[in-house]
């Protein structure tokens, strides 16, 4: 069902680095997930109401301002900065 390859593929399109022990891992795991979510799809839900959970409006909080990140607090611990900035490397190939 999942195999290594597929795993792997998703790592790369999430940028994530897998060892081939989290490789075998999450291959297994995911393969488990799964075929939970197919058993599901067997259950007989015959005379089952759908929940729907109606809500209307979206509950809201007061916006108040609080006292932030000084600009060097906020880059201390950054690997790299330039001219008061964060400097990332490029992802997107342009």
């Amino acid at each position: 069902m999942v195999d290594r390859d597929w795993v792997k593929k998703i790592a790369l399109l999430a940028r994530l680095e897998l060892t081939e022990e989290e490789v075998e891992l999450f291959s297994r795991q995911l393969g488990d997930i799964l075929g939970f979510v197919e058993q599901l799809g067997e259950l007989d839900t015959t005379g089952v109401e759908p929940y729907i959970q109606n809500i209307e409006e979206t509950p809201m909080r007061e916006d108040k301002p609080g006292e932030s990140l000084t600009q060097e607090e906020a880059l201390k611990n950054a690997p790299e900065r330039e001219n008061g900035f964060f400097v990332v490397p490029r992802i997107v190939e342009v």
